[in-house]
């Protein structure tokens, strides 16, 4: 196994992310190669919105802003896949996948792997932290960003629910 293989969580050979051809979502891709997790928000309404849009969903102001938040958030919903949706994850499986709402940006949802032991409990609610995870592949270097939970959060969320 090469030295990338051993630190990515997802195999080689799946399709590399690219942004748009017109370039709407290149800033987050960006973001992901400099560990910033950049969402939209608009310049004049103040809405925060993911995944990109030339205009916002809001006010339908042109050009939303991007706009750097902390990569923390909570599990809106979840799901333990088993079958593999691309064949260079047949022997992956099976694997989490999460949908995580970020209060502090709107309560902007944005898909990604949950990491750890694909058994593991998952709660509704629990507090994930952003990972950055970096390929640097030699024609396109590119960066994803995947969920764990996060300790610390956990134990808040835990708490706060027996109260």
């Amino acid at each position: 196994m090469s030295d990338e293989a051993a630190r990515t969580y997802l195999p080689r050979g799946l399709p590399i992310p690219v942004a748009e051809a017109d370039g709407l979502s290149a800033p987050y891709w960006q973001g992901l190669r400099q560990n910033r997790l950049l969402v939209q928000r608009c310049r004049h309404c103040g809405t925060w919105q993911f995944g990109p849009e030339w205009t916002c969903h809001q006010c339908h102001a042109f050009d939303p802003d991007w706009t750097e938040i902390e990569p923390h958030g909570r599990i809106f919903s979840w799901e333990r896949v088993w079958h593999p949706s691309h064949a260079a994850l047949r022997q992956h499986g099976p694997y989490l996948a999460v949908l995580v709402e970020i209060p502090h940006a709107g309560g902007v949802r944005m898909v990604g792997n949950l990491l750890g032991d694909p058994a593991q409990v998952v709660s509704i609610g629990a507090a994930v932290d952003g990972v950055f995870e970096h390929h640097p592949h030699p024609e396109r270097p590119y960066s994803l960003l995947h969920w764990r939970l996060s300790s610390a959060r956990g134990r808040e969320t835990r708490a706060s629910k027996r109260s």
